[in-house]
């Protein structure tokens, strides 16, 4: 890019040209966008220990997954679950174990740094639960100091406490088919032991009463498991595998994510399911496609996806090119419209069980999950189709029309939207031991029902009741410093950058005090050189809030929240928008290791790979049109 002076707006536009024409050849010939979606190791060494739990683990790609979990070691011989932040006990503890499966010695240099660092945090004895189920299955933990889940929660009613709608939609996938792990508590071989990272102390349980509470539930219901009414047991473990079977999506995947993808090939392996039979067989064949292969000058390594989002990026990049100013019916955009045509889930899903008589017409995350439709796809997709001049502008309406009246379907009674269940509010499953890592639930998000009342407002439905709760809903519930929390994104610029927009396009007014106090929280959280940025350890420490380095989508929602308020003229405006333009790269991207996407707040964060593109330039667009307008 050529070194055009600052202020002026033109290297802005530079910026904003060069980022459009990469994105655009970026398009897949079907018409979709996907950047990679990067966790943390946890993905590779399950992996592993999932393929050699079922036999099938090769030289070649133990020896690539082992080359790319050793990259990603730290210097204090951790690993950890995102860019720059601390050391994770139960990452470790699993990349450890991989690597020694894998054939690193121990004492090796790496391995004892490992190793040291795990003793000194409190050993196996203090990693969450998944991970010591991983290595009960290899006999390196008991089963028996686990928490019991039986099967038999299948057949609980939905009015009845614990049942399977009261867990989140990615929470209950995973509970069904370690119910069956847990119940049959099989013991492979791993061919090593890592015992050496056990310390022999017991850690410290939570002693409040609701804690007491379920802890001798769960001894009740270990006591039980060791006993079962066999005709019950025997009926739960026949519908825990006809739930799994029913729920396998297209492309071998369960909910396109790996949690109950890995677990329910676990699962059905038990219950006696060959590895040749098509469940398993398209499971296992399925997670090729997930798979990132890189060389590296160390060598090839291979890494896995904890999920796909090509619907996700394609909303948001259809989004970002039309605000860059690409034409309403420019061929790429046409394209994706017909590829989100095409993705339009037709069919009944599990959200069905609380909202039986809503007709479905939602768009999911992935490429292939009818089963899981969600309510922050669909409102972007809404958003996006809304802006393209399609060739059949009657097929496109009516499938924003279903689009519309599923969102209003999905809303919750408070007046918020969770993402992929309405009233998914019920905590009594978050108190279970079993249940220490990550949400399990899944209730109205501040990002999410912002999406949703953008969307509605967007495609004619401003004065609609559904939002004028949304909208209510978003007021109540800011933050007391004048942001918004960001559940899917991190973390309060996400949040603040998702709802001020919406709230604007819904009719509240700029001035409104809200809007006046989520700008001043913007501002005064802005770097000095001039942009945005939030570390995921926002979720779990509140001195992080607003805090972190400035990262190019960061900046790019704070901006686009200042510009919906009709701040392009101001300061913080101006350096947002021309530290975007100073660190663009020469290719039209920008560099962004940091993870700005979230998982699980707290627990799992993810690097979208786009976010660093498709983001800046919607904030660059807007800014233009802006000033353009001014």
């Amino acid at each position: 890019m050529p070194d055009l002076p600052l202020g002026s707006g033109v290297r802005a536009h530079a910026a904003l040209l060069s980022a459009q024409e990469h994105l655009l050849s970026l398009q897949d010939t079907d018409g979709w966008w996907k950047g990679e979606l990067q966790t943390n190791v946890t993905m590779d060494a399950e992996d592993l220990l999932m393929r050699q739990f079922l036999g099938i683990r090769t030289p070649a790609e133990t020896e690539r997954t082992a080359r790319w979990i050793r990259s990603q070691q730290r210097e204090d011989g951790t690993w950890a679950t995102f860019f720059g932040g601390p050391g994770d006990l139960s990452t470790t503890v699993e990349a450890y174990t991989a690597l020694k499966l894998a054939g690193d010695d121990p004492e090796a240099e790496h391995m004892v740094a490992a190793r040291s660092w795990v003793l000194t945090h409190g050993g196996i004895e203090a990693t969450r639960v998944f991970t010591r189920i991983w290595l009960a299955l290899f006999g390196e933990w008991s089963w028996d100091e686990l928490p019991a889940m039986p099967p038999e929660v299948v057949l609980l009613g939905a009015s009845v406490p614990l049942n399977l709608a009261d867990w989140a939609c990615w929470a209950r996938q995973t509970v069904v088919p370690l119910t069956v792990v847990c119940t049959l508590r099989p013991r492979r071989d791993l061919g090593v032991s890592v015992g050496e990272l056990r310390t022999g102390r017991v850690p410290q349980r939570s002693t409040g009463p609701w804690d007491r509470a379920f802890h001798a539930l769960d001894a009740v219901l270990h006591r039980y498991q060791r006993r079962p009414l066999r005709s019950l047991r025997e009926l739960s473990m026949r519908r825990a595998a006809e739930w799994i079977v029913a729920r396998q999506e297209a492309d071998g995947s369960w909910g396109g994510i790996q949690p109950p993808w890995v677990y329910s090939l676990l699962a059905l392996h038990l219950l006696g399911y060959p590895l040749e039979h098509p469940v398993l067989r398209e499971g296992i064949a399925g997670l090729d496609g997930f798979t990132v292969h890189e060389q590296t000058p160390d060598g090839p390594v291979r890494r896995l996806e904890a999920c796909q989002s090509p619907v996700w990026d394609t909303v948001l990049t259809v989004q970002a090119l039309r605000d860059s100013g690409l034409p309403a019916d420019h061929p790429a955009l046409r394209c994706a419209a017909d590829y989100l045509l095409d993705e339009e889930v037709r069919v009944t899903g599990d959200w069905a069980v609380r909202r039986p008589n809503l007709a479905p017409g939602g768009w999911a995350f992935e490429f292939e999950n009818d089963g899981y439709p969600d309510t922050d796809d669909t409102a972007v997709a809404l958003l996006a189709l809304n802006r393209v001049e399609h060739s059949k502008p009657g097929e496109l309406r009516r499938a924003i029309d279903r689009g519309v009246h599923w969102l209003r379907g999905m809303q919750s009674r408070d007046g918020g939207w969770g993402a992929f269940d309405a009233d998914n509010t019920r905590k009594l499953v978050t108190r279970l031991p079993f249940c220490d890592f990550g949400e399990v639930i899944d209730p109205p998000s501040a990002d999410v029902t912002a999406h949703v009342v953008e969307a509605l407002s967007a495609v004619g439905h401003r004065d609609d009741p559904a939002v004028r709760a949304g909208v209510r809903w978003l007021l109540e519930n800011q933050e007391s410093g004048g942001s918004w929390f960001g559940r899917w994104g991190a973390n309060h610029v996400y949040g603040t950058g998702a709802v001020v927009p919406a709230l604007i396009e819904a009719g509240v007014p700029a001035n409104h005090p809200s809007l006046r106090r989520a700008a001043r929280w913007l501002e005064q959280h802005q770097n000095a050189d001039g942009g945005w940025g939030e570390d995921m350890r926002s979720y779990t420490d509140e001195r992080w809030i607003g805090v972190g380095t400035s990262t190019a989508s960061q900046t790019g929602w704070a901006l686009m929240a200042l510009l919906a308020l009709g701040r392009h003229t101001t300061d913080a405006v101006r350096n947002g928008v021309e530290h975007l333009a100073a660190t663009q790269r020469a290719d039209g991207t920008w560099d962004e290791p940091h993870y700005t996407g979230t998982g699980f707040p707290g627990d799992f964060s993810i690097n979208y790979h786009l976010y660093r593109l498709i983001f800046p330039l919607t904030a660059l667009g807007r800014y233009e049109r802006a000033v353009a307008e001014r």
